[in-house]
């Protein structure tokens, strides 16, 4: 098993996989893509590709005159309150833990807050942010920006794709402002169980750090409902004491572009968060507190979206083979196992315009120069299912 690893690396920037990837195929011209026209196929960004619901546009223009008005810090009771209803029917054995007023915060999407939790948890004498090994981005720019020291643990298929805190020796742990712990995963889709996630919470308490559950592809799960911190806090008891749940509509809703969630969780910590981003980041307007209200109380777009998921896995295992693709428990990206991750980025590109994101762009090496995510390619499927099966058979054909 790879190592935790500690990156000396003081530049926000260095790891936008997206940088590196435009890096690595900027002066490669794009071959034919299996399309009519031959149009290159994006592939390498999670971003929906069917519309949200249309009601979004109604509510929109019916709270039109709360555009004129800066947004409120810890947005509308409306909006807070939905979020509160949803987490009671999502995880019903967490329901009473979260008061609308003390315990939830709206965010332009998770991302922010996932930032901006890391501005608000590093001091001096807690200086280390843990973060699993493949990683989402934002964990270890956060954690540059705050001065800390971004520490990367195993997220491998020894681990079941989880980082393991509890492992870590106890030195570390005191240290610890914030962990980072995405479930469902991103790149890989693999879901903590309820006892992973107490665990993981009890350590965070143990320990006086939080634990930021980031758990935005919640909603994208393939046949069971991942679990959640909220119902492993209730198991646990002692509320939500170090733990903050982060949620965002852009995958549940296919709405990236509205830049709305929320984060529940503990007070204090909502508090502090609160305060960050006062300081330099940007509420959720109210137009889009209304819409985003909406989406909230509403379950059956995001079934259809769980459906639409399904076909497309479906349509990977018939282009590439069940036993290649390892279909992930949720999310909707494919982590697919190749030889070496950049030439098969640089491969797809230049033979048949395909664009993929390289594993080890979302992965940090070792000493010696291994990186957790060098075998693979992350491929988001993300189009409806027929468009998906053809380009999977064009990525097969290139790849062997």
């Amino acid at each position: 098993m790879i190592a935790p690893v500690v990156s000396s690396k003081r530049d926000v920037q260095a790891f936008h996989p997206f940088l590196k990837l435009n890096r690595l195929l900027g002066d490669i011209p794009a071959g034919r893509s299996p399309l009519a026209d031959g149009a290159p196929i994006a592939l390498q960004i999670g971003e929906p590709q069917n519309d949200p619901p249309p009601f979004i546009t109604e509510e929109l223009a019916r709270a039109a005159a709360g555009w004129n008005r800066y947004p409120p810090p810890r947005g509308s009771e409306l909006y807070r309150e939905s979020c509160v209803d949803w987490l009671a029917r999502r995880y019903p054995s967490g329901a009473g833990l979260v008061e609308g007023d003390r315990h939830i915060l709206p965010l332009p999407g998770s991302r922010e807050g996932l930032f901006f939790a890391a501005l608000a948890a590093v001091t001096p004498e807690r200086d280390t942010i843990l973060m699993p090994n493949p990683f989402y981005h934002v964990y270890a720019g956060a954690a540059v920006a705050a001065g800390a020291r971004p520490m990367f643990v195993p997220a491998t298929a020894e681990s079941g794709f989880l980082p393991d805190y509890a492992a870590l020796d106890a030195r570390t742990l005191e240290r610890t402002a914030l962990a980072y712990l995405n479930t469902p995963s991103n790149p890989q889709g693999a879901v903590a169980d309820r006892e992973t996630l107490e665990r993981a919470i009890a350590t965070a308490r143990r320990h006086g750090f939080v634990l930021c559950l980031d758990e935005c592809y919640s909603e994208i799960y393939d046949a069971t409902p991942p679990p959640g911190g909220l119902e492993a806090a209730a198991a646990l008891g002692g509320g939500l004491e170090g733990v903050l749940l982060f949620h965002s509509l852009s995958k549940r809703s296919s709405a990236p572009g509205l830049r709305c969630g929320f984060v529940a969780g503990d007070a204090r910590w909502i508090d502090r968060l609160d305060a960050a981003l006062r300081v330099g980041g940007a509420g959720v307007p109210l137009p889009i507190l209304a819409a985003g209200a909406r989406l909230w109380g509403e379950e059956d777009h995001v079934e259809a979206n769980r459906r639409r998921y399904r076909a497309n896995f479906e349509a990977a295992e018939a282009a590439l083979g069940a036993q290649r693709t390892a279909r992930p428990q949720a999310g909707f990206f494919l982590w697919l196992a190749v030889e070496d991750g950049e030439a098969a980025a640089v491969k797809l590109w230049r033979e048949a315009g395909i664009r993929v994101l390289p594993g080890a762009y979302m992965g940090e090496p070792d000493e010696a120069g291994a990186n957790p995510g060098a075998g693979y390619i992350r491929i988001a499927l993300v189009y409806d299912a027929e468009f998906m099966h053809m380009a999977l058979t064009r990525l097969g054909e290139v790849l062997g």
